[in-house]
């Protein structure tokens, strides 16, 4: 298996540097410990005033719900998705219990999905987070609350090899990393003033 680790340009966790996305999954199921694990770290992650407004659906390859998740996906998506050991959904709850809105809702569950992501990591798994799906169907399918908006969807698995994989897809899972590099995004003090 190639490596994917990141070339940063200052030092980081050797598990940050070695997350990535992949696409090609092997045929490995995961074990019930494993998956509560996964989602024991999303529920330790921070929120705004503990409101805690994340939720999460979530099925087994195999499973009659695993196909009904496969079916919300873009068709991109599900030319390597279906491999994954497990397919779920994000969801956020954007009203406060008195029904105000919570501004920092999607923010807070963008928080429990990275815990999600580097405790798989730590597990030895991999985690596609994908935008690429159809929530409306997610919601109607899955019977999802109406106070619960489907954000991402995602694979979990074991890594499997680029060789199982479409040719057109394939490219993209063997393609290098990149990131802008800091300098891009990060300002010390104020911003600075645009000039034309």
């Amino acid at each position: 298996m190639q490596d994917k680790t990141a070339r940063t340009d200052h030092p980081i966790h050797p598990m940050l540097a070695s997350r990535w996305s992949p696409r090609a999954f092997s045929a490995r199921l995961l074990d019930t410990d494993a998956i509560n694990s996964i989602f024991e770290a999303a529920r330790w992650s921070p929120s705004a005033n503990n409101l805690q407004p994340w939720a999460f659906v979530f099925a087994e390859r195999g499973t009659p719900d695993f196909e009904v998740l496969c079916a919300c996906l873009k068709e991109s998506n599900l030319l390597w998705a279906r491999d994954a050991a497990l397919l779920g959904l994000a969801l956020e709850r954007p009203a406060k219990p008195d029904g105000s809105p919570n501004p920092h809702a999607r923010y807070d569950l963008g928080q429990a999905a990275a815990h999600m992501t580097f405790q798989a990591c730590a597990l030895g798994l991999h985690i596609h987070q994908m935008a690429g799906f159809d929530p409306a169907q997610a919601s109607a399918s899955l019977g999802i609350p109406p106070d619960l908006l489907p954000v991402t969807a995602f694979a979990i698995g074991y890594l499997g090899e680029a060789s199982s994989l479409p040719a057109s897809v394939q490219e993209k899972e063997l393609a290098i990393r990149s990131r802008c590099p800091t300098s891009a995004f990060v300002r010390v003090g104020r911003w600075p003033k645009h000039v034309d």
